[in-house]
């Protein structure tokens, strides 16, 4: 090769080992023959690029080369010369030579860390919604589930191959799924073709699930749901999940659970709410009302006299317990005073009666809020007509 190593890659003589491993990553994926079919003369550059990357990466060649030129190797480039070849055949396909010419990349995966594709794999984990009443999240409930999901194949044992016969190994690739290509100094590694990667072989497959060595089915599983559960938590059930395969482990099972909204009461957290409404004279004269709680049950409620639109009474451990814990949340009754409707005449007058004690220059002492509200609109009035 008459062409200057150096020049070849781009870089000076003085360039680091990393400033050439980068040069030579960015020229191998541009001339690589795969993303270049139809232009024979990136093979040749191709070739070219991996001879000089392959004297310069290495100290001892790359001082030999420095001193003497290619000369030193004695003809013995491999690549360089050209007569050992990259036929198009050779190389495999891209992903193949990428994960040989990048595999610290990949974690390494290039030299026999990260594939181990022909080996034991573990099952996908399932994830399944399944939705309670809030009187269940309150008590907690032993829930039966169906759940679709891939299992062993009874017939072959996960093995997929019919009974009374077994796996072989891959003659091409002994096993290991993966075939290595010694081409001068450049490795390349590529699937099996035989087994596409499988490391084995089912000559005879087993009939019940085609040689796949798993089967969908609906499962019925048993769990737990712990009282005081929130809406949206997750249960995880270890090795509920699909079956592995090749003896790998089963996935896990997660359980999404969900609660339906209650028609009365709205959660929050360990804390429920329950909206009550009153009639006008009970918020205005006091006295006791029933309210239902999430245990079935129900409370007496006392209601003090003058009590407003709003304000909130609390009845202390009626909420919903907190998981896996004897402690309780409370239960808050949110006040809503109703206005009187349909009234018949009598009533109107007695409403207009009461009405002139309670307005005018009582309206302080009855209905403070409502009194001060107004004098301050007077004020702001007052303060914009001046």
């Amino acid at each position: 090769m008459s062409q200057d190593y150096y020049q070849l890659l781009g870089v000076e003589k003085s360039a680091s080992q990393e400033d050439i491993k980068k040069a030579y990553r960015k020229l191998a994926m541009k001339y690589h023959p795969d993303q270049n079919k139809d232009n024979p003369e990136a093979e040749a550059k191709f070739k070219e690029i991996n001879a000089a990357y392959d004297v310069l990466k290495d100290e001892q060649k790359r001082t030999a080369y420095d001193r003497y030129g290619t000369s030193a190797f004695d003809g013995s480039m491999g690549g360089a010369s050209g007569g050992s070849g990259f036929s198009g055949a050779g190389f495999g396909n891209f992903s193949d030579i990428f994960e040989d010419v990048f595999g610290e990349f990949m974690g390494g995966a290039a030299r026999g860390g990260g594939r181990s594709g022909n080996g034991p794999q573990r099952g996908a984990d399932v994830q399944y919604g399944y939705e309670i009443t809030l009187e269940e999240a309150f008590k907690g409930k032993e829930a039966s589930l169906e759940i679709p999901r891939q299992e062993a194949c009874e017939s072959c044992k996960g093995s997929g191959a019919e009974s009374g016969t077994s796996v072989e190994t891959c003659s091409t690739c002994k096993g290991a799924g993966r075939i290595r290509m010694q081409q001068g100094f450049f490795t390349i590694e590529r699937t099996c073709s035989t087994c596409g990667g499988a490391g084995s072989m089912i000559r005879t497959p087993c009939k019940a699930c085609g040689g796949q060595g798993r089967l969908r089915k609906n499962k019925k599983i048993k769990m737990t749901i712990p009282a005081g559960i929130d809406h949206g938590r997750r249960i995880r059930l270890s090795g509920e999940g699909e079956a592995g395969l090749k003896g790998g482990s089963p996935g896990d099972l997660y359980v999404l659970v969900s609660i339906k909204p209650h028609r009365i009461f709205k959660r929050d957290g360990a804390d429920l709410h329950c909206r009550a409404p009153i009639a006008m004279t009970t918020a205005a004269l006091g006295g006791e009302i029933d309210v239902p709680t999430i245990d079935g049950k129900k409370a007496q409620v006392k209601i003090p006299a003058g009590t407003q639109t709003g304000q909130q009474l609390r009845l202390k451990g009626k909420g919903m317990p907190v998981m896996r814990s004897s402690a309780h949340g409370d239960m808050f009754i949110d006040i809503f005073v109703e206005t009187p409707v349909n009234l018949n005449k009598k009533q109107e007058e007695l409403i207009r009666e009461l009405d002139k004690t309670v307005t005018g220059k009582n309206a302080k002492k009855h209905s403070p809020d409502s009194s001060g509200f107004f004098g301050k609109v007077r004020e702001l009035w007052d303060d914009l007509t001046e």
